[in-house]
């Protein structure tokens, strides 16, 4: 039972030290045990980029991981499917327009239509912070439907932050495809 809690600590913790790692398009990772190794899964929007020229940034990751963590990985990065229905990749592109001054009600509707288009069921997002003035609080934007109570299985959520002259800025985003 220990072991078990041990293994969740360090893959949340793997887990955590690759989205800080990988900027560009990441969107979450898979990692699996084997006999001799780990293997991690990344999921990415530009594998390209997460890859470097010639393997470079997947070696030194690799190293990092060996160093850090204490086991041998095999990391293997893939595209993901569809980058519009994947929460991860929406929330953090929503986070960067944000950052850059595009007003929150914008890039929340436009992330709507786009998602929806892409053929989800449902999306909620909300934002909370200071925006468009000194009080903080909270907008909802969602369309389509959304399932509340089993929600571990069919609904996929995601958070970013973004850095604005006022504060931070967060984004919740729930997005339904099954």
């Amino acid at each position: 039972e220990k072991r078990f809690v041990k293994e969740g600590i360090r893959n949340r913790n793997v887990e955590e030290f690759l989205a800080n790692e990988f900027k560009a398009g990441y969107s979450h990772c898979e990692i699996q045990r084997t006999p001799l190794s780990i293997r991690i899964t990344v999921y990415a929007n530009r594998p390209g980029l997460i890859i470097g020229r010639g393997g470079k940034n997947i070696e030194g990751i690799t190293k990092i991981l060996k160093e850090e963590f204490g086991f041998n990985p095999q990391l293997d990065v893939q595209e993901t499917q569809n980058p519009d229905l994947d929460p991860f990749i929406v929330s953090k592109r929503m986070a960067y327009a944000i950052g850059r001054g595009i007003n929150y009600k914008r890039v929340a509707n436009t992330a709507i239509e786009r998602v929806m288009v892409a053929g989800a069921f449902g999306i909620a997002i909300r934002v909370s912070g200071k925006i468009g003035g000194d009080m903080a609080r909270t907008e909802k934007f969602s369309a389509g439907f959304l399932k509340y109570e089993p929600s571990e299985t069919a609904v996929k959520t995601a958070y970013a932050s973004a850095n604005v002259k006022l504060g931070t800025i967060g984004i919740q985003v729930r997005i339904m495809t099954e």
